[in-house]
């Protein structure tokens, strides 16, 4: 049965909560639930595994995360001796902290393998899920072993719980935070900064935030940037680098002549540039949720390695959309092409066709923007949602 917990006016002691958050989207989520947690009980004590969201809040990770921050089955195998090694280490440091509650953030590869390791040192300490994994998509034998595995669900798809709780697994649904983000932004300041005039057509480019998204698809994307520009001189590019990825991507851009006038930005401009863009062309993932909200018309992309992908498409796959917004609305708002279909010819035409028509971008941007509101839903702020569950379920 889905459960809401309450969270309690007064404890005996200030609670004691590890965070793991093992990639940049879950270090964000990471970074909001600890403003959430604070504003509830000021007193609380937070440490944990995670990036520089974690890291500004004061939680200072023991190791570096970017380099557990890959994709599918097979990019996983080559680093495995390393992910059993931070599972480790991660149990280690929530056992040194004296952990009430661990909350293991998305990324279901690493956070697996860290509470198995968790398990053995804290037998009786609560294991949290904070973010499930799409088995609404593919892999449905997952939502078995998140029951017996983890102690508490936080879902943020009101569409997540029946596949986990016919498991017997305990489930909070609490919201998508991507969809309670601040994402003000201000789009005329950012094309005069970087002298983009008002007429200037602008296509944001983003390519992920793990460094296998950034190779499989820079060379796509570059091909894609060098047929738009072919056929409209006038068009500006801008890319926002997620840290993750910055220098390996500043040194391929360097070297790439189809970008040698992209504009290069970081992070602390990235809602800025959202707002000045007309269109976006963008490695599928949160961000492409992010810029539904914002109504910002969107070609997602992807590519897994040859391995996964064919074990992902004939074997794995449930869902036609890999896209939320797709998902949610039950039709192909934003064009995907993944694998076979993500060339820089089908990606240059399925942006070019947004970009030549004014009103079919109008329309796709009313309709995202439809889709996302109807996602979040009644009640409070997902963040808060999540801290009360936890809170609740520490000092139940």
């Amino acid at each position: 049965m889905t459960q809401t917990p309450e969270t309690p006016s007064d404890l005996a002691r200030a609670p004691r909560i590890f965070l793991v958050a093992a990639e940049p989207s879950g270090d964000a989520l990471a970074g909001d639930l600890m403003d959430a947690l604070r504003a509830l009980r000021p007193d609380v004590e937070i440490a944990g595994v995670g990036g520089p969201e974690m890291a500004r809040r004061g939680a200072l990770s023991p190791f570096d995360i970017s380099e557990l921050s890959v994709f599918g089955l097979f990019d996983g195998l080559k680093i495995i001796n390393l992910v059993h090694q931070r599972a480790q280490e991660t149990a280690d440091a929530a056992k040194a902290f004296e952990a009430d509650a661990v909350i293991l953030i998305d990324s279901w590869g690493f956070m697996l393998r860290a509470a198995w390791k968790l398990r053995e040192v804290l037998p009786d300490t609560p294991l949290i899920k904070y973010v499930a994994p799409q088995v609404f998509a593919a892999r449905r034998e997952r939502a078995k072993v998140a029951a017996d595995t983890f102690d508490h669900l936080l879902a943020i798809h009101p569409f997540d719980a029946p596949y986990f709780t016919e498991h017997g697994m305990d489930v909070t649904f609490v919201g998508n935070p991507a969809l309670e983000r601040d994402l003000s932004g201000d789009g005329p300041a950012f094309r005069a900064r970087h002298g983009v005039a008002e007429t200037d057509p602008l296509l944001l480019i983003l390519f992920g935030s793990r460094k296998s998204e950034l190779t499989r698809l820079f060379p796509r994307f570059a091909d894609a940037v060098k047929r738009l520009k072919a056929d409209r001189p006038g068009l500006k590019f801008v890319t926002p680098l997620a840290s993750s990825i910055a220098a390996q991507a500043q040194e391929m851009i360097a070297a790439e002549p189809a970008f040698a006038d992209l504009i290069v930005v970081e992070s602390d401009e990235r809602r800025d540039a959202f707002h000045a863009a007309d269109a976006a062309l963008a490695c599928s993932g949160t961000v492409t949720l992010e810029l539904a909200r914002l109504g910002v018309p969107t070609v997602a992309a992807y590519r897994l390695g040859w391995l996964a992908w064919a074990a992902a498409r004939f074997f794995l796959m449930k869902s036609k959309y890999i896209s939320l917004a797709n998902i949610a609305a039950d039709e192909m708002l934003i064009p995907e092409h993944v694998q076979t279909r993500c060339r820089g010819d089908v990606l240059a035409q399925s942006v070019g066709e947004l970009l030549d028509d004014a009103g079919r971008r109008a329309d796709v941007s009313k309709r995202l923007r439809e889709v996302t509101e109807h996602m979040r839903g009644a009640g409070g702020s997902p963040s808060v949602n999540a801290a009360q569950a936890i809170l609740g379920l520490v000092t139940s």
